[in-house]
């Protein structure tokens, strides 16, 4: 039998989702995508200009990115573009390194990433613990409320810094140049969020309201079909037109970034040498780290709540990979999976990624067409839709006492150790320690699990029982019995009962190898008997059964499923 290859097979979902692909499918991909179009509108614009970039950054980025995810990806229904967890990092890298820098080391994380997928390493992504993820996610929500503060208020700050604290101080310095227009903007648009969604549901006492309302100039069906409408694009439009039409003095796209570019973007290499790329190595892990993570995140959300078959994980690194290597070159930011779009795209009824190509078409019609219109969008509006995002995206009710009294201590420190960490220092510092807690919490749980019990003590012979796994982190456990058997009589037999002893390292076979001059030195003998598979397998390799052979020891005894092998 062939062993696995090594490398991953290059197989887009595209390819298996067309082999049984029909007329009424195409509708519903239809449908989807362009439903996902417009809402990827405002979060586009919005992500990038919250990141410290052009709008058109954030467009383009879902669009390419968008269309390359979709086309090459691993899983049927997830949407790719920019992501509200980016912001944070990349208004990091680029007030650190600059624009150039930051195209740089996008396309250096695409190639990481792409080789992730290539080595099949996208399942190591699933052994993050839920608690760091949790913790970072709710640490960048709440950097994302706190960044958005600015605009919200209509503040007039040119520049805001990168840290937290440099943050609250700067809007705590500018706090008496609130914008009372921009600020009711904001909140209109905030609280038109979140009531919203009470519309889509018909027996919801608000929908029934407006049902009667409105029914009587309206049809039923236009009144349903006018809830069904993505909440963003809602706010975006009603609150363009009434700031436009009551001439509200607030900062718009226009005055701040003077408009979005009509037309298709350049193709641009920044230059780079590998001494720069050298520089870079920490936003690019960043960057890579995050977009697998969050990709293959929204991936298994996919999965949880679409009828499709279940996503490939190197597939989707390999196609997150090239996305980002292609989108910096058109100016584009960091993308990933996007979890809002892709449940939006489930539910809209998508059924292969011919939707998420469609999403990205939809995007690109709308920027060659409207994209003049653009230039009257007020940022407190989409100011309040990443509020409304960064609110959604934190999963809040993990913090309250009720739910932290029953997680583990170990649970607790990991996700609020993780949050602090993401709030003060930054995303990798956050995730780095989390990982290097997390381990340092298994070995201790894992120590614990090892246990050694004496059975009987009937000179000659004694008796122990091992327990769990003995490695590196509960190795020390055995010193008390070494302890106990050089105090025993000389020429005693110590049996060690290995049938509940399930894995051995190589610092586990050394304690055993002290445990047997402590026998030799008492002129005894050492016994082991019932090894199981992964045990005997390490004795034999390491030469340790030899050892035991040449001390005149009995024969390792077999388990009952070795004798009838």
């Amino acid at each position: 039998m062939s062993s696995r290859p090594p490398i991953a097979r290059f197989r887009p979902r595209l390819f298996d989702a067309l082999a049984d692909y029909n007329r009424e499918r195409f509708l519903k991909d239809i449908g989807a995508g362009a439903t996902v179009g417009i809402v990827a509108l405002p979060l586009a614009m919005a992500f990038a200009i919250a990141s410290g970039l052009k709008p058109e950054a954030g467009l383009w980025t879902a669009i390419i990115a968008g269309f390359l995810i979709s086309l090459l990806g691993g899983s049927a229904v997830q949407i790719g573009g920019p992501a509200g967890a980016f912001i944070v990092i990349v208004y990091g890298i680029l007030e650190r390194y600059g624009l150039a820098n930051l195209l740089i080391a996008t396309a250096c994380a695409g190639v990481l990433l792409f080789l992730l997928g290539l080595f099949k390493l996208g399942t190591l992504v699933r052994y993050v613990p839920v608690s760091i993820v949790v913790g970072f996610t709710n640490g960048i929500a709440m950097l994302i409320l706190i960044s958005q503060l600015r605009d919200w208020f209509g503040l007039r700050i040119d520049k805001m810094p990168a840290d937290m604290f440099s943050q609250l101080k700067t809007l705590a310095e500018h706090a008496h140049t609130v914008n009372p227009h921009a600020l009711g903007l904001g909140i209109v648009c905030l609280v038109g969020l979140f009531a919203w969604p009470l519309l889509l549901r018909g027996e919801s006492k608000l929908s029934q309201r407006v049902h009667r309302v409105f029914g009587r100039v309206l049809e039923a069906r236009a009144v349903q079909l006018g809830a069904r409408m993505p909440g963003p694009i809602v706010a975006l439009v009603t609150l363009t037109l009434a700031a436009w039409a009551f001439e509200f003095p607030v900062e718009t796209i226009g005055t701040r970034f003077g408009g979005i570019p009509q037309g298709l973007p350049a193709f641009e290499l920044p230059a780079f040498s590998w001494e720069t790329v050298k520089q870079l190595v920490t936003p690019t892990l960043t960057i890579a780290l995050l977009g697998a993570i969050e990709s293959l995140l929204c991936a298994r959300v996919a999965d949880q709540i679409s009828s499709q078959p279940r996503h490939d994980p190197n597939q989707e690194l390999m196609a997150q990979g090239i996305a980002n290597v292609v989108a910096p070159f058109f100016g584009g930011m960091p993308a990933t999976g996007t979890i809002a779009r892709t449940v939006t795209n489930v539910r809209s009824g998508a059924s292969s990624p011919i939707a998420g190509i469609v999403h990205a078409l939809t995007l690109l019609a709308v920027v060659l067409l409207l994209a003049p219109l653009a230039v009257h969008v007020p940022l407190s509006v989409l100011a309040g839709i990443l509020l409304f995002v960064a609110w959604n995206m934190g999963e809040w009710r993990e913090f309250t006492p009720y739910r932290l009294r029953h997680f583990s201590r170990h649970y607790r420190l990991l996700m609020l150790g993780t949050f602090f960490l993401t709030v003060v220092f930054d995303l990798t510092v956050a995730v780095q320690a989390g990982v290097v807690l997390a381990c340092a919490l298994f070995i201790r749980r894992m120590n614990a699990l090892f246990s050694v019990e004496l059975v009987s003590m009937q000179p000659p012979v004694i008796t122990y029982r091992l327990y769990g796994a003995l490695f590196f982190g509960a190795a020390a456990r055995l010193d008390e019995t070494i302890s106990s058997v050089e105090r025993t009589p000389r020429g005693m037999t110590v049996v060690l009962d290995a049938t509940h002893l399930i894995s051995i390292d190589a610092t586990g076979l050394d304690a055993l190898r002290q445990l047997h001059k402590a026998v030799l030195s008492r002129d005894g003998l050492l016994r082991i008997e019932s090894l199981q598979p992964q045990p005997r397998e390490e004795f034999e390799r390491s030469g340790f059964a030899a050892e035991l052979a040449a001390a005149r020891v009995e024969p390792l005894r077999a388990t009952p499923v070795d004798e009838g092998r």
